[in-house]
């Protein structure tokens, strides 16, 4: 190959180094024709998004904004990956999930699992899933030496262990080649349940499977750090980071108490984070993850490759809907790409039917080869860390590493995880981010779709066997989608006993242009609270108002228009429409000052429009419905 000298000549020479002056006054140039007033780093910022934890995404990255060197795959501090040939050469580890109680039906899963591109199995054990007994049948014809098994028991969880590397004995697995995890996980099942009367025992018991695993079976892990209970109660990612690392930090200080060197103590402990739909999201919360956690096992004495993190992302349970629910495999795929490019280890895609009971074959199928796809067809895997480089990535892993570390830190000033847990300081500040979260839901700045944007009234439920009850007692477990189910709820209870769902009418007044926008907003509004709208063409006379209203069995219209075609008919209308009978008022928009005044005299209750409170809204015309 002949290489060219290089003589200085390049492509872009004769233009001049554009600066960021520059792209902001342009950026000025187009909100000032949208009616916003902003200049130099005003208007960078207009188009900012704030994200949880103080983070901030902003619309133009630069090599200025990178953010802390990454380094380089496999070295500290493991930004870039564990491994310096990432998951390129195997791809990551598919992990399914299996949370039945019966060992038949679990066992065919399983094989079936296995049998089409699973590599490992995560499986509930205990009260929460498969009884312990059962093990040996649900894992019929398992090669246990080819597919590692990871336990979930709760406190269970030592019982569970033992009867696992019993089957592996029985089965003759050597013990050199046995893979998996065995779930020790004492602090994460006291954010679980709450209950902290046997902890300080099922640590003790923790580092006994440790130093067990380590002196007879070196490729198993006894203990996992699981930040999906602070992910489920609401935590935002910086804190589901912090609660990690604290957890984490409390297990090293129990396995090197109990005699494990530091190198040897991080060799038993695997992470497990949620994967969002929020896929840079998702990259930064790993490759921080993995910084954060080098630096611990650093200050701990631990060498090398020691303080690289294993990770397992699963995609979040939190996102999955109950309506709609085919939608939630797109957020899965989009969870899984980030969990992939984000470096993960192991990657657990929940089925699609996951919110609503035990998956079926089909959604299970769907589940494994979206890893499938992603590793086969797109290859996603072959580059290591594709991410890294991207200035916005790079100065997005930084902003996340430092959030987390904060947090931590305060949690060990607090007296450590179990500490905080006991105290109410974790529950506290998860509330406080799932209160500021829920509030955007309701406003729907962050949308649902399917459920709070484009829902679909006339679709047919999906059904599925009830999954065993989860844990409970501690931390909550919370959804997206829960206030919005909760009107969903009311609607169908109230179709169930009148045959009919709760209607609105909307009443449009001129032609389409005039009002199919409002009329398209607020039809997408009232049916996310399970309302039913009807649409109406109408004018100022009583008589055709009461009709109508009457013959679509309305009580509660909701006036669609342009402002200007407001300015003319609306007030007319409205006080039409209560003469008529309409026992409350609404109208599409958000008008100001005096107009707003005379809408309200005229007999207009309330208006509706982008940015406002969604779930309060159809909350009260439900109440006024007298839907239950």
């Amino acid at each position: 190959m002949t290489v060219l000298p290089d003589d200085g000549f390049h492509l872009a020479a004769e233009f001049p180094d554009a600066t960021r002056e520059q792209w902001q006054r342009l950026v000025q140039g187009v909100l000032s024709k949208a009616g916003t007033a902003a200049e130099g780093t005003a208007a960078e910022d207009a188009l900012a998004t704030a994200l949880q934890d103080g983070l901030t995404t902003r619309p133009l990255y630069t090599a200025d904004d990178g953010g802390t060197a990454p380094g380089y795959p496999g070295f500290p501090p493991f930004v870039r990956g564990g491994q310096p040939a990432g998951t390129a050469v195997t791809g990551w580890d598919v992990r399914q999930y299996h949370a039945g109680a019966d060992p038949a039906r679990t066992n065919q899963a399983v094989l079936a699992d296995l049998e089409n591109g699973v590599t490992s199995l995560w499986l509930t054990v205990g009260p929460a899933g498969l009884p312990v007994e059962d093990l040996p049948a649900a894992l019929e014809g398992v090669y246990l030496d080819l597919a590692p098994v990871v336990l979930d028991a709760g406190p269970g969880f030592e019982a569970a262990a033992r009867r696992l590397l019993d089957l592996h004995d029985e089965r003759g697995v050597p013990r050199g080649e046995a893979r998996g995890n065995l779930g020790a996980d004492p602090l994460g099942t006291l954010a679980r349940t709450g209950d902290d009367t046997g902890t300080t025992e099922q640590l003790t018991a923790a580092a006994r499977l440790a130093a067990e695993c380590l002196r007879d079976r070196p490729g198993i892990r006894a203990l996992t750090v699981d930040a999906l209970p602070y992910h489920e109660a609401g935590g935002s990612a910086a804190q589901e980071l912090g609660c990690s690392l604290a957890t984490g930090v409390a297990y090293l200080r129990t396995l090197t108490d109990a005699g494990l060197d530091a190198d040897a103590a991080c060799a038993q402990l695997e992470f497990r984070y949620a994967a969002t739909a929020d896929q840079f999201l998702t990259i930064a919360k790993l490759r921080a993850a993995r910084r954060l956690w080098a630096r611990v096992a650093e200050v701990s004495g631990a060498r090398g490759a020691a303080g690289a993190q294993r990770q397992h992302a699963v995609t979040s349970p939190v996102m999955m809907t109950r309506r709609d629910p085919w939608v939630n495999m797109l957020r899965t795929t989009i969870a899984c790409l980030g969990a992939g490019v984000g470096g993960a280890d192991a990657v657990t895609v929940l089925p699609f039917d996951q919110a609503l009971g035990l998956p079926d074959a089909f959604a299970r199928r769907i589940a494994r080869n979206t890893s499938s796809i992603l590793l086969e067809e797109s290859h996603l895997a072959r580059v290591v860390d594709p991410a890294g480089g991207s200035w916005y990535v790079e100065r997005l892993t930084d902003e996340l590493a430092h959030a987390a570390w904060a947090w931590f830190q305060e949690l060990e000033r607090a007296g450590g995880q179990a500490a905080a847990l006991r105290s109410g300081l974790v529950a506290e500040r998860l509330a406080e981010t799932w209160e500021r979260r829920s509030a955007d839901l309701a406003t729907r700045r962050e949308p649902i779709t399917g459920v709070s944007e484009f829902p679909h009234l006339g679709e047919q439920p999906v059904h599925r066997d009830p999954a065993p009850a989860a844990p409970a007692g501690g931390l909550p477990r919370v959804r997206r989608d829960e206030a919005y189910e909760t009107l969903r709820a009311r609607s169908d209870a109230h179709l169930a006993a009148t045959g009919a769902r709760p209607r609105v009418l909307l009443a449009t007044l001129g032609p389409a242009a005039a009002h199919t926008a409002r009329a398209t907003f607020a039809g997408n509004l009232f049916q996310a609270g399970g309302i039913e709208p009807v649409h109406h063409a109408v004018t100022d006379d009583r008589e055709a108002l009461a009709k109508a209203l009457a013959d679509d069995g309305a009580r509660i219209a909701c006036l669609c228009s342009s402002d200007a075609l407001y300015a003319e008919q609306a007030e007319t209308v409205a006080a039409a429409l209560k003469a008529a009978g309409a026992e409350r008022i609404l109208l599409a928009g958000k008008p100001r000052g005096e107009q707003r005044e005379a809408y309200l005299r005229a007999g207009v209750d309330e208006f509706v429009f982008a940015g406002g409170d969604a779930v309060a809204v159809l909350s009260s015309v439900l109440d006024r419905m007298g839907v239950a």
